[in-house]
Protein backbone atom coordinates (compact mmCIF):
# COMPACT_ATOMS: atom_id res chain seq x y z
CA UNK A 1 0.00 0.00 0.00
CA UNK A 2 1.22 3.22 -0.53
CA UNK A 3 1.55 5.70 1.78
CA UNK A 4 -0.33 9.02 1.06
CA UNK A 5 2.61 11.31 3.13
CA UNK A 6 5.15 10.16 0.57
CA UNK A 7 7.01 12.91 -0.01
CA UNK A 8 6.75 12.20 -4.06
CA UNK A 9 2.96 11.23 -3.72
CA UNK A 10 2.44 14.85 -2.06
CA UNK A 11 4.34 16.57 -4.74
CA UNK A 12 2.51 15.09 -7.67
CA UNK A 13 -0.57 16.22 -5.67
CA UNK A 14 0.33 19.85 -5.52
CA UNK A 15 1.49 19.83 -8.97
CA UNK A 16 -1.86 18.43 -10.10
CA UNK A 17 -3.65 20.71 -8.30
CA UNK A 18 -1.24 23.63 -9.98
CA UNK A 19 -2.77 22.30 -13.39
CA UNK A 20 -6.26 22.17 -12.62
CA UNK A 21 -5.83 25.45 -11.20
CA UNK A 22 -4.34 26.03 -14.52
CA UNK A 23 -7.04 25.31 -16.66
CA UNK A 24 -9.46 28.15 -15.22
CA UNK A 25 -7.05 30.66 -15.99
CA UNK A 26 -6.20 32.49 -19.72
CA UNK A 27 -3.33 34.19 -21.02
CA UNK A 28 -2.65 37.29 -18.82
CA UNK A 29 -4.68 36.01 -15.49
CA UNK A 30 -2.37 33.02 -15.27
CA UNK A 31 -0.68 33.20 -12.20
CA UNK A 32 2.90 33.16 -11.90
CA UNK A 33 3.62 29.34 -11.86
CA UNK A 34 6.04 28.85 -8.48
CA UNK A 35 6.82 25.28 -9.36
CA UNK A 36 9.22 24.41 -12.25
CA UNK A 37 7.63 20.98 -13.18
CA UNK A 38 4.13 22.78 -13.75
CA UNK A 39 6.31 25.27 -16.20
CA UNK A 40 7.77 22.68 -17.94
CA UNK A 41 4.70 20.88 -18.25
CA UNK A 42 2.82 24.36 -19.16
CA UNK A 43 5.87 24.72 -22.05
CA UNK A 44 4.41 21.51 -23.47
CA UNK A 45 0.60 21.13 -22.94
CA UNK A 46 0.34 21.89 -26.78
CA UNK A 47 2.25 18.27 -27.14
CA UNK A 48 1.16 16.69 -24.91
CA UNK A 49 -3.21 17.50 -25.04
CA UNK A 50 -3.22 15.87 -29.03
CA UNK A 51 -1.77 13.02 -27.54
CA UNK A 52 -4.80 12.68 -24.83
CA UNK A 53 -6.95 13.81 -27.79
CA UNK A 54 -6.30 10.51 -29.77
CA UNK A 55 -6.31 8.07 -27.07
CA UNK A 56 -9.68 9.31 -26.19
CA UNK A 57 -11.13 10.05 -29.16
CA UNK A 58 -14.37 10.18 -27.56
CA UNK A 59 -13.89 12.78 -25.45
CA UNK A 60 -13.02 15.94 -26.59
CA UNK A 61 -10.46 17.59 -23.82
CA UNK A 62 -12.71 20.26 -23.42
CA UNK A 63 -15.40 17.99 -22.24
CA UNK A 64 -13.16 15.58 -19.77
CA UNK A 65 -12.87 16.48 -16.27
CA UNK A 66 -10.13 19.18 -15.44
CA UNK A 67 -8.83 17.10 -12.48
CA UNK A 68 -8.55 14.27 -14.98
CA UNK A 69 -7.05 16.34 -17.64
CA UNK A 70 -4.63 17.46 -15.23
CA UNK A 71 -3.19 13.72 -14.05
CA UNK A 72 -3.29 12.70 -17.38
CA UNK A 73 -0.88 15.88 -18.15
CA UNK A 74 1.34 15.28 -15.91
CA UNK A 75 1.70 11.68 -16.26
CA UNK A 76 2.80 11.66 -19.68
CA UNK A 77 4.78 14.19 -19.04
CA UNK A 78 7.09 12.15 -16.91
CA UNK A 79 6.69 9.25 -18.79
CA UNK A 80 7.44 10.97 -22.59
CA UNK A 81 10.03 13.94 -21.24
CA UNK A 82 10.80 12.97 -17.90
CA UNK A 83 11.68 9.67 -18.19
CA UNK A 84 12.78 9.59 -14.31
CA UNK A 85 10.67 7.02 -12.99
CA UNK A 86 9.87 3.75 -14.44
CA UNK A 87 6.59 3.42 -16.44
CA UNK A 88 4.84 1.24 -13.98
CA UNK A 89 5.27 3.73 -11.34
CA UNK A 90 3.87 6.49 -13.23
CA UNK A 91 0.98 4.80 -14.49
CA UNK A 92 0.17 3.70 -11.03
CA UNK A 93 0.85 6.71 -9.48
CA UNK A 94 -1.76 8.51 -11.92
CA UNK A 95 -4.29 5.69 -11.16
CA UNK A 96 -3.79 6.67 -7.52
CA UNK A 97 -4.29 10.25 -7.68
CA UNK A 98 -7.17 9.34 -10.11
CA UNK A 99 -8.65 7.48 -7.18
CA UNK A 100 -8.14 10.59 -4.41
CA UNK A 101 -9.30 13.41 -7.09
CA UNK A 102 -11.65 11.98 -10.07
CA UNK A 103 -14.99 10.66 -10.14
CA UNK A 104 -15.76 7.04 -9.90
CA UNK A 105 -14.56 6.09 -13.82
CA UNK A 106 -11.36 8.74 -13.87
CA UNK A 107 -9.04 5.47 -12.59
CA UNK A 108 -10.15 3.41 -15.59
CA UNK A 109 -10.42 6.22 -17.90
CA UNK A 110 -6.47 7.52 -16.96
CA UNK A 111 -5.46 3.95 -17.25
CA UNK A 112 -6.93 3.41 -20.81
CA UNK A 113 -5.22 6.59 -21.85
CA UNK A 114 -2.28 6.11 -20.72
CA UNK A 115 -2.22 2.36 -21.68
CA UNK A 116 -3.23 3.64 -25.27
CA UNK A 117 -0.67 6.29 -25.39
CA UNK A 118 2.20 3.43 -24.39
CA UNK A 119 1.17 0.88 -26.77
CA UNK A 120 1.57 3.56 -29.43
CA UNK A 121 5.07 3.53 -28.86
CA UNK A 122 5.65 0.41 -28.46
CA UNK A 123 4.18 0.39 -31.75
CA UNK A 124 6.55 2.89 -33.04
CA UNK A 125 9.84 1.02 -32.68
Amino acid sequence: MKKLDDPRHLKRVQIIQDLFARSFASGKTLRQLADETVRKIDKVIPQIDPLIAQSAPAFPIDKIAKIDVAILRLAIFELKYEKREPVKVVIDEAIELAKQFGGDASPSFVNGVLGDILSKDTNKK
